[in-house]
């Protein structure tokens, strides 16, 4: 049987090949995609600006990472205090602003992540929820968390594949 020592190098020097392939497909020129499959911003004026450092999403490839959004209306920039299933359609109201914005729809959503203030609330976020995904729903989380930015009751950040 082969020592530690030699299964670790053996390991590292199996796993190289694969992390330098990694690194030279993160190579970025810059500001916008390139052939190579940098990561671009993408933005719109018709969901909430970032409160943050951070973007409304990023485009990698044919993959859109998508921030939270929480239930701010992009045209007042007013935060909705509303009933949960307000703030749900609003925050899925920005999602989809955001998706449309690279030229995606629901449809192209693969993985969402809701995070709740209270979980008492899952069965009403739901029924707006589903209203968004009628075919092929994506995977989703959902959690309850202490608290959310600027006290809302739902946030969902998303992932989407062309």
């Amino acid at each position: 049987m082969a020592n530690r020592s030699s299964l670790r190098r053996l390991g590292l020097a199996c796993a190289m090949p694969l992390l330098l392939s990694a690194c030279a497909g993160m190579h970025h020129h810059g500001g916008g995609a390139h052939p190579g499959g940098g990561k671009a911003v993408v933005a719109t004026s018709d969901a909430p600006a970032a409160i943050g450092p951070y973007s409304q999403a990023i485009r990698h490839g044919n993959t859109l990472y998508l921030a939270g959004q929480i239930p701010i209306d992009p045209k007042t920039n007013q935060l909705n205090t509303g009933t949960i299933e307000e703030q749900t359609r609003l925050v899925l109201d920005n999602l989809k602003a955001v998706l449309a914005a690279s030229g995606m729809t629901m449809d192209n959503v693969v993985l969402t992540h809701v995070f709740m203030k209270d979980l008492n609330d899952f069965a009403k976020m739901n029924a707006v929820y589903a209203t968004y995904f009628t075919d092929k729903p994506p995977a989703r989380a959902t959690v309850q968390v202490a608290r959310l930015p600027r006290d809302v009751a739902v946030e969902i950040s998303a992932v989407a594949v062309r």
